[in-house]
């Protein structure tokens, strides 16, 4: 496990973070066909957070994925498991990934629209909430997180992937974003670091087991971490 303390000012969140769903869902809905477009920028790291993440998941579990956005995880993960159910606030995006479930059937797996704030699953039912590059996105962490602790079961797993930029150059969250929010190419973003993140869990009763870095080369500012429900 790694820490990291940051004491450095930390820089404010977008002013616009408490945008409802609609507004969001047409912010990435615009953007759809242009991230399914895009490669993965560290293929080396992205396989090894997959690779890790099979090892934590059973063929018995239950799975719950927040921000799933055009499906390339779900799809790669939900033939190793008894149910998944993947969910992103953009219907584009989800129409992308039903598209791509067509091509690669797997009965296992099903793709709903959902925004991470506000996900209504039923309690305790899953084995395992698993939310990769959304946690900086969502409009209240706390909120969130406690969606996702209510919708596993005791002893279930929460496993993340985060990009923190308050780890990233000072430039981005202090210069960089609030001009590109300013001239809409950006969302409402948070800028955190593994602190925040680790917080939030803990406030959820979620218990660190492992915080990890998967990048192949550069800083790696998105800490992935696996948490249990008490």
């Amino acid at each position: 496990m790694t820490h990291s303390p940051r004491d450095t000012p930390r820089p404010p969140a977008s002013p616009d973070i408490c945008s409802p769903a609609p507004a969001k869902a047409r912010f990435w809905d615009r953007l759809a066909r242009r991230y399914a477009a895009a490669p993965i920028a560290d293929m080396p790291g992205y396989d090894r957070t997959l690779q890790r993440t099979q090892q934590w998941l059973q063929p018995h579990h239950r799975v719950l994925e927040v921000g799933c956005g055009t499906g390339t995880t779900a799809l790669r993960l939900a033939p190793g498991v008894a149910r998944y159910v993947a969910t992103d606030v953009s219907g584009q995006m989800i129409a992308i990934a039903r598209q791509k479930l067509a091509g690669q059937p797997c009965e296992q797996l099903r793709f709903e629209t959902a925004d991470a704030d506000t996900i209504t699953h039923e309690r305790g039912s899953c084995d395992a909430v698993i939310a990769f590059n959304v946690l900086h996105l969502v409009t209240d962490l706390d909120g969130a997180m406690a969606a996702c602790a209510e919708a596993l079961r005791p002893g279930g797993l929460f496993i993340s992937k985060t990009p923190c930029l308050s780890e990233m150059n000072p430039l981005i969250p202090w210069v960089a974003l609030p001009v590109m929010r300013a001239i809409g190419k950006a969302p409402p973003v948070h800028c955190l670091n593994e602190e925040d993140l680790t917080a939030a869990m803990k406030r959820q009763d979620l218990a660190l087991i492992t915080v990890e870095r998967h990048a192949s080369r550069g800083r790696d500012t998105r800490p992935y971490i696996v948490a249990r429900k008490r």
